[in-house]
């Protein structure tokens, strides 16, 4: 038996698939039935049905998106911090392995190979002599892996406060080494919903350029399920598609797969788009490597962008 909590949202919702596809026998936990806030109530049901795996799904995000949790700032902490907490403190006292759903939004940039051969972190992605490298995809563009400190964050003052409490919650998480974190990047899949990123791209009403790594939700919820399955210790894991993308490549795509009478518009800068943006932006690469070492499956980029667009199922 596995405990899934959060079932009801857009990831919970992929692992259900996932579990059902594997016939993994599974319980969605609904907080209306079982408050697994409250870490006595969490406990005693672990200790009394002692599931084999807990999948901690639940979080805040804000709605329509991240600019919410600028506003809404004690449910951020309280869904993202204080909830993964007492979720963690449970497992390790009832001794149930855990897998926490993390975010790869506590990154911004990537790493560059510098003329000395030492690799520095760059930040603003679109800035004009990284354009011919990343769009190469130049070997002297990597990546960040999961011994890298987060930098943007709290710490760094210069992040949403949705990154903010991710990246809390994952120092919190170290006190908890058996557990699995299981880093979200930016999902999508071939289903239309306001929390794809492909539909998010077709209904903004402008696009903001960026180079990304993202998660195929599908591929995220059996990866991370592979973690599991095969035994691997526990700790962060950067569970997106290997490679990345920028936005402008996502539209070209769009529009040669789906939508080849669409031609949206760009925002100029990053000073035009945070006139209207409440929050910072996340704009990372992420190395998948270690989950690929370790042996769990998952598809590169383009395989799992060009599926979801020939598989496309509109909203009604």
């Amino acid at each position: 038996m596995i405990f899934l909590l959060g079932a009801s949202g857009y990831v919970g919702k992929a692992f259900q698939r996932e579990l059902e596809r594997r016939q993994l026998p599974f319980r969605s936990i609904s907080r209306s039935a079982l408050d697994y806030s409250n870490f006595r109530v969490l406990c005693a049901a672990l200790k009394e049905q002692r599931p084999r795996l807990v999948i901690h799904a639940a979080g805040f995000t804000g709605k329509p998106n991240v600019d919410a949790c600028e506003s809404q700032r004690a449910e951020t902490i309280m869904g993202n911090v204080v909830l993964a907490q007492t979720v963690a403190e449970a497992c390790e006292t009832t001794g149930t392995r855990l897998g926490c759903v993390s975010s790869g939004c506590i990154y911004n940039g990537a790493k560059f190979l510098s003329p000395d051969g030492a690799w520095q972190v760059e930040g603003d992605l679109n800035s004009a002599e990284l354009q011919s490298k990343l769009a190469s995809r130049s070997p002297d563009v990597r990546g960040f892996d999961e011994n890298d400190p987060a930098n943007f964050t709290f710490g760094q003052d210069n992040c949403s406060f949705y990154s903010g409490t991710k990246a809390v919650a994952e120092k919190m998480l170290l006190n908890f080494p058996q557990t699995y974190v299981w880093r979200l990047r930016i999902p999508f899949d071939e289903q239309d919903s306001s929390r794809n990123y492909l539909s998010k791209i077709q209904r903004y009403p402008k696009v903001y350029q960026n180079w990304n790594s993202i998660s195929h939700l599908g591929d995220f919820a059996s990866a991370c399920l592979q973690t599991w399955e095969l035994e691997l210790e526990g700790g962060p894991y950067n569970v997106v598609n290997p490679g990345y993308c920028s936005t402008r490549e996502i539209v070209e795509l769009i529009q040669k797969n789906l939508r080849s009478d669409w031609h949206p518009s760009f925002w100029r800068d990053d000073k035009e788009f945070y006139q209207v943006a409440k929050a910072y932006r996340s704009n990372c690469l992420l190395d998948s490597s270690k989950l690929i070492r370790s042996g769990v499956k998952i598809r590169p980029i383009e395989e799992a962008l060009m599926e979801a667009l020939k598989l496309w199922k509109p909203a009604p």
